[in-house]
């Protein structure tokens, strides 16, 4: 059996061929997917089916994408899922607000199969590689670890989507170090996905409403630092 059929995905679009193209692509490399035409239904499937990417539409009827991945990454069982949003709209205003819900990517329709396969396949392996990833780290009144993906501060835990953990994580490691806006897309979505400089910000400025603005610092002009005494 292919190592694919461990890998589950919801298919998310009001379009009914975007959905059979998707799919049967999908299905062909292996991959255990369902499919749902608007967010209410795709978070009832995602309750039980539990996967661990998603590939969703903004624009659908009854709940749409942007709603539906916000009440996604409040089930706990979805907390560390990949979702990637698909759409027609371009506006930059998306892209905020999907990140914004707890998105890890954002693909332009229309949809190039082969493209899109290459996307979801370095998805799971970055996923498979965070999760080797077992190291704890501690400053003061924070505690960050890896292996589990939680993060305790003041002795309280943090629910943190997937992406504000791994920025967390990556400037936490890198105590000190100034890392560029460019640096920090590069080290934590890759190369091969497309975001905005300015996802990072709206980023940090979630990590910071849960941790205080005294360990994420801004550096004026160049981006920014974990910051801890010397």
């Amino acid at each position: 059996m292919s190592a694919k059929a461990n890998h589950k995905v919801l298919i998310v679009d009001d379009e009914p061929d975007i959905l059979e193209i998707i799919q049967f692509n999908l299905n062909k490399e292996g991959y255990d997917t369902r499919i749902a035409q608007n967010g209410k239904k795709a978070l009832e499937i995602a309750k039980e089916f539990k996967p661990q990417l998603v590939l969703m539409d903004i624009m659908m009827p009854q709940m749409d994408g942007v709603e539906a991945c916000r009440q996604m990454r409040e089930l706990n069982s979805m907390k560390d899922a990949y979702i990637i949003f698909l759409t027609a709209r371009t506006e930059e205003f998306s892209e905020v607000a999907a990140f914004e819900a707890g998105a890890n990517d954002f693909i332009n329709k229309p949809i190039k199969p082969r493209a899109l396969l290459s996307r979801i396949e370095a998805a799971f392996r970055r996923n498979s590689s965070s999760s080797k990833d077992n190291t704890k780290l501690i400053f003061n009144d924070l505690t960050i670890d890896k292996s589990s993906y939680t993060v305790v501060y003041k002795n309280n835990p943090v629910v943190l989507p997937k992406k504000e953990f791994e920025l967390l994580s990556f400037l936490a490691q890198n105590p000190n170090k100034v890392f560029t806006r460019d640096d920090l897309l590069q080290n934590i979505w890759g190369s091969d996905v497309y975001v905005l400089a300015r996802t990072v910000d709206v980023h940090v400025r979630k990590v910071r409403e849960k941790i205080g603005d005294g360990y994420i610092a801004t550096v004026k002009g160049v981006g920014y630092k974990f910051e801890v005494g010397e």
